[in-house]
C-alpha cells in the first residue's frame, strides 16, 4: 500500500501519496508432470477416519449377555422394517437386510426377507442371484436349486441364471442333471453362446456323438454361415473328414444365395486345400464367383488369386487375374450402365482373354445401353462401340455376316433425322469394298446422301468413283453436292479442277461463272482465286483483267489490289522470243514488254491510291501498306522503275497516345501508330498560317482601337 502523509491543515484530513496498489502476482505451476505416488479420494477419507481422535469416533458397542443380543437384534431389525416402509422398492434395502439376517445365522428370517423381496420384484435377477448364492455359500443345496429352478422358469431369457444354475450342478459333480438343465434351456432356443457352452460341456466329458447331435440341433436353430463353419471345424478337429466335407456340401445347399456365403465359400475351399484336394478347391472358387453377386465378392477373388499363384500354373493365374478385374468393371457397368469408357476397358480385357462368346456378349451388353436422349452430345461416345464391334467382329473373329448385320443394325438406330454420323456410313462402305462388293458399298453411300448427306460423305464417295475412274459418277455426284450445298466454295472449286484436269476449258470456265454468280458463298476468296489462277494458267490475260475488275466491283480489299498489281507486273505476253529474232531484237522485244506491265501496275496501284484517299481516307494503314508494296515493285524493275514517284507519296509514322475507354470511364492511355500523308502535312501547314493570320490581324485591330 502507498504510504500517507498529513495533508494541509485546512483540510483536516489525510490525503493518500501513492494510490498504486500491487497485487500478488499469482503462482504458476512449473512441474505439471503427474506425482510419483498418487492419492485417490477414497485412500484421503479412510486415512482422515483412522486419524479421528478417540472422542470424536463412533462408540464401539460390545455385547456382553443374549438380553442385549435380543435388544440389539431387535433393534436393527425395526430400522430394516421402517427402511422397508420407506422404500419397499429399494432392491439393495432387501439386500443388505437379508445378508444381515444371514451374518446372524438366523436362515429363515434370512429366507423369509428374501422371499419378501421377490414378492415385490421378481424380474429383478440380481435378487435371484444374491439368494441363490446365499443358500450356495450356506451348503443349502436343495434350498439353491429351488431357488435356481423357480428363477429360470420365471425368466427363462436371462442366460447368467441358466450358467449359475449349471455350474452349481456341475461343481457338484451332478453331471446328468446339469445336462438335463441344458436341455431344459435348449427348448427355448437361445443365442449361439448357449448353444456353443452345451457343446463344450459335452465335450468335457468326452461324449462326442452327443455334441455332434447338438451341433446338428444347434445349425437348424442358428441357420448362419458362422454357425456351419463351427461344426464343420468341429468334425475336422475329430479326424473326420467325410464328416465335415458333407457338412460343407450341406451348408452349401441351404445357404448358397446368403448375403454371407462369400465366408462359407472360402472356409470351404480352404478346408479342401488343407486336404490336398486343389481340384475340388479350385471347383469351388469357380462354382462360388459364378453365383455370388460382384459387389459381395471382393475377399473371395483374393484367395482365389493366391490359390491360384500357389498351386495353379500360368494359365489359371491369369484366369484368375482376369475374373479379378472382370469383377471390378461388372462392378463400374453396375453402378452407371451408360458409363461408356468402363465398357471400352470390360471389352480390352476380354479381347485379352480370348473368349469369343464373352466378347460378343460384352459388347452386346454394352449397345444395348443406348442414350437417353436424341442428342448428338450423348452419342458421340456411344457409336464407338458399334465401331469397335464390327471391327472386332471382321478383323479379329473374321465372321463378315456378323459384320454386315452390326452395320446394319447401327445404321437403324440412328436417328439420322435429327443427326448422323458420317463416319459409321463410309466405315460400312469400306468394308463392302474390302469384300470386293462395289454395288453394295454404291448402295450404303447413296442411303447416306439421301438420309443424311454430309461434306466427308460427298468428299470420300467422289474419291472412289475418281480412283475407279467413273468421271460421269463424279460429275452427278458433284452436282448432287452442290444442290445440296450451293455456297460451299470448296465444292466448286474441286468440280472445276476436276473438269481442268479432263481439259474441258470451257465447261471449267462456265463452272466457275455459276459459283461467282451464287449469292451467298462461304469462303469467295478462294474461289476468285482458283478462277484467276485458271485464266493465268491458260494465258488469258485479258479475261483475267477482267475478272480483277470485277471483283473489285464486288470488294475493294487491299489483297485484291495488291494481286492485281503484281498480276499486272508479272503479265508477259511472251517470255521467249522466236529463234528467226536477232539477240538485240529480242532484248528490246522484252524491254517493252518490262515497261508495259510496269505501267499497267502503275495503273492499277494509282488507281488503288485514289481509292484509299478519297473513298476510305480512314484506311490510312492499309494506304500505307499498298504504297510500301508500290514501293517494292518500282524498285524490282530496277532501272525502269521510278522509286521517286513513290516516295513523294510515302507517310510520315507519328507515335500517339489516345485513352483507354470502359464501362466506368478512361482506363488509362495506350500509343499507336498514326500516318500522316504529304497532302495532310499541307493542309495542317496552311491552316495553322491562317490561324496565325488571323491573330495578326486581331492584334492589329485591337491596337488601333
Amino acid at each position: 500500500m502507498g504510504s500517507y502523509k498529513d495533508a494541509d491543515p485546512s483540510l483536516g484530513f489525510l490525503t493518500r501519496k501513492d494510490t498504486e496498489v500491487k497485487l500478488p502476482r499469482p503462482t504458476r505451476v512449473k512441474n505439471k508432470t503427474p506425482a510419483p505416488v498418487q492419492i485417490t479420494a477414497e485412500q484421503i477419507l479412510r486415512e482422515a477416519r483412522e486419524r479421528q481422535e478417540a472422542e470424536i469416533r463412533p462408540p464401539k458397542q460390545k455385547i456382553t449377555d443374549p438380553t442385549e443380543l435380543a435388544d440389539y437384534r431387535l433393534r436393527k431389525r425395526k430400522e430394516f422394517e421402517d427402511l422397508i416402509r420407506r422404500v419397499r422398492w429399494n432392491v439393495s434395502v432387501w439386500i443388505k437386510y437379508a445378508q444381515w439376517e444371514e451374518s446372524q445365522k438366523d436362515f429363515k428370517r434370512a429366507r423369509s426377507v428374501w422371499e419378501r423381496a421377490l414378492e415385490v420384484d421378481y424380474r429383478n435377477h440380481t435378487l435371484w442371484l444374491k439368494y441363490a448364492e446365499v443358500e450356495m455359500k450356506n451348503k443349502f443345496i436343495n434350498h439353491a436349486r429351488n431357488v435356481w429352478d423357480r428363477a429360470v422358469t420365471l425368466l427363462p431369457r436371462v442366460d447368467q441364471l441358466w450358467y449359475k444354475y449349471i455350474h452349481m450342478e456341475e461343481i457338484i459333480g451332478n453331471v446328468a442333471g446339469a445336462r438335463q438343465i441344458y436341455e431344459r434351456w435348449m427348448n427355448w432356443m437361445p443365442d449361439q453362446q448357449g448353444w456353443l457352452s452345451f457343446i463344450k460341456f459335452e465335450l468335457r466329458y468326452n461324449e462326442v456323438e452327443r455334441a455332434r447331435a447338438i451341433f446338428g440341433r444347434f445349425v437348424q436353430c442358428h441357420p448362419k454361415v458362422g454357425a456351419w463353419i463351427r461344426f464343420a471345424k468341429f468334425e475336422m478337429k475329430n479326424g473326420e473328414v467325410a464328416r465335415a466335407r458333407n457338412v460343407y456340401e450341406r451348408a452349401v445347399e441351404i445357404l448358397a444365395d446368403d448375403e454371407e456365403a462369400e465366408q462359407l465359400f472360402v472356409a470351404f475351399a480352404e478346408f479342401e486345400e488343407r486336404c490336398k484336394e486343389t481340384d475340388r478347391a479350385r471347383c469351388i472358387y469357380k462354382f462360388a464367383l459364378d453365383h455370388i453377386p460382384k459387389g459381395r465378392a471382393d475377399d473371395l477373388y483374393k484367395k482365389f488369386v493366391g490359390f491360384e499363384k500357389q498351386y495353379g500354373d500360368r494359365q489359371g493365374i491369369e484366369d484368375a487375374i482376369v475374373g479379378k478385374r472382370r469383377f471390378q468393371y461388372e462392378d463400374e457397368v453396375r453402378k452407371n450402365p451408360r458409363n461408356y469408357d468402363a465398357w471400352f476397358d470390360y471389352i480390352r480385357l476380354e479381347e485379352s482373354a480370348g473368349n469369343k462368346d464373352r466378347i460378343r456378349e460384352v459388347y452386346e451388353r454394352a449397345i444395348a445401353n443406348v442414350p437417353p436422349a436424341p442428342e448428338k452430345r450423348y452419342w458421340q461416345r456411344y457409336i464407338y462401340l458399334w465401331i469397335n464391334y464390327a471391327l472386332y467382329e471382321e478383323l479379329d473373329a473374321e465372321d463378315m455376316e456378323q459384320t454386315r448385320d452390326v452395320y446394319r443394325e447401327c445404321l437403324n438406330l440412328i436417328p439420322h433425322q435429327k443427326f448422323s454420323f458420317a463416319k459409321i456410313w463410309l466405315l460400312a462402305a469400306q468394308f463392302e469394298i474390302r469384300q470386293l462388293n462395289l454395288k453394295g458399298a454404291r448402295q450404303i453411300l447413296g442411303n447416306a446422301i439421301g438420309k443424311a448427306p454430309k461434306d466427308k460423305i460427298f468428299k470420300k464417295y467422289i474419291e472412289i468413283e475418281l480412283n475407279l475412274g467413273n468421271m460421269d459418277r463424279c460429275r452427278k455426284l458433284y452436282e448432287k453436292y452442290l444442290e445440296w450445298s450451293p455456297e460451299n466454295c470448296y465444292a466448286w472449286t474441286k468440280y472445276a479442277e476436276l473438269e481442268q484436269s479432263l481439259c474441258e476449258t470451257e465447261r471449267t470456265r462456265s463452272l466457275f461463272e455459276l459459283a461467282i454468280a451464287q449469292p451467298s458463298l462461304d469462303m469467295p476468296e478462294l474461289l476468285w482465286k482458283a478462277y484467276i489462277d485458271f485464266e493465268i494458267s491458260e494465258g488469258e490475260f485479258e479475261r483475267t483483267r477482267e475478272l480483277y475488275e470485277r471483283l473489285l466491283d464486288r470488294t475493294k480489299h487491299l489483297k485484291v489490289w495488291i494481286s492485281y498489281a503484281k498480276f499486272e507486273a508479272s503479265a508477259m505476253v511472251q517470255d521467249v522470243v522466236d529463234s528467226d529474232t536477232s539477240e538485240d531484237q529480242a532484248q528490246d522485244y522484252l524491254l517493252e514488254q518490262k515497261k508495259q506491265c510496269l505501267l499497267h501496275a502503275r495503273r492499277v496501284f494509282e488507281k488503288a491510291v485514289n481509292y484509299f484517299r478519297t473513298s476510305a481516307p480512314e484506311l490510312k494503314e492499309e494506304r500505307g501498306m499498298l504504297l510500301e508494296e508500290w514501293l517494292n515493285i518500282e524498285a524490282s524493275f530496277g532501272d525502269l522503275g521510278d522509286v521517286s514517284l513513290v516516295q513523294s507519296k510515302l507517310p510520315k509514322k507519328l507515335k500517339k497516345r489516345r485513352p483507354i475507354m470502359t464501362e466506368d470511364g478512361p482506363a488509362g492511355y495506350e500509343e499507336y501508330i498514326d500516318y500522316m500523308f504529304p497532302e495532310e502535312a499541307q493542309t495542317t501547314n496552311l491552316k495553322i498560317l491562317e490561324a496565325a493570320y488571323k491573330w495578326k490581324r486581331q492584334k492589329v485591330s485591337s491596337d488601333e482601337d
